[in-house]
């Protein structure tokens, strides 16, 4: 039987994870969650590994969590499970590393949370995200709703999750929710293009501001500019800011 979650790391250090349950459009159950955190933790643990590029198995990114999460009636068992999930799709934004996802085909549920979890998300054409938790009785969950207001504004969030969308890539460009859209058969290698752009930038740095965006999002502009002068005072004193500011003025001439 093959596994839930397959991985490989490429020749420039990206680490490709991908859901591998196609048969059931790549759905989240138990043991691929479990699979998914155990590959996100080698990733980001592993000093080889430069960035993360999570996929799916054609057809699909995600089809979201396995509808057999639902058959146990015990609500505490199940809520603790969705309390690790949630946990799961998080560990994507703890992640010092760059971290894309390659969005291959439909995203809905828990698999549409996993993208918007990523610090970038491309797109494939044949991409679609669909908002029908609430076919389900539910709503979306893992962070579904507080992401999704960031990134795209309460009022299309609104339409999206209210109106139970679904929005092919186009659309899902046109308001934000995703970085770029390629023909399908280019999308490993434009994600791996984007990478090689954010690569060459520090790692320490690119770190500190991807925590210092995270903290920021809900703050007045005065504490904001504060975290963001705690993250300078730290980057200032690494070496790696010491070596590429050599860099630079030796670069312009200064000396």
């Amino acid at each position: 039987m093959a596994e839930p979650v397959a991985t490989s790391t490429d020749e420039a250090g990206t680490s490709w994870v991908v859901l591998n349950r196609p048969d059931v459009r790549n759905a989240i159950d138990v043991a691929t969650q479990e699979a998914l955190r155990d590959a996100l933790i080698a990733a980001a643990t592993d000093g080889g590994v430069r960035a993360i590029a999570i996929t799916g198995t054609d057809p699909a990114f995600s089809a979201g969590g396995d509808l057999s999460r639902f058959d146990d009636p015990d609500h505490t068992a199940f809520r603790f499970a969705s309390h690790d999930l949630t946990d799961v799709i998080g560990l994507v934004e703890r992640i010092e590393k760059p971290v894309v996802a390659a969005i291959n085909g439909v995203a809905t549920g828990a698999g549409a949370q996993l993208a918007l979890a990523c610090d970038l998300r491309i797109a494939s054409q044949r991409a679609r995200f669909l908002w029908r938790e609430g076919h389900l009785g539910l709503l979306p969950a893992h962070g579904g709703i507080a992401r999704l207001v960031h990134l795209v504004g309460l009022g299309r969030a609104r339409d999206l999750v209210l109106g139970g969308m679904e929005i092919d890539a186009g659309r899902a460009h046109a308001i934000g929710l995703v970085t770029q859209v390629v023909p399908h058969e280019t999308l490993r290698a434009a994600v791996g293009d984007h990478l090689a752009r954010i690569t060459r930038r520090s790692p320490d740095a690119y770190a500190v501001a991807k925590r210092v965006l995270q903290a920021v999002a809900g703050l007045p502009v005065g504490t904001g500019q504060a975290v963001e002068t705690l993250g300078q005072s730290l980057l200032i004193g690494t070496d790696e800011h010491q070596m590429r500011l050599r860099g630079a003025r030796e670069a312009r001439g200064d000396g």
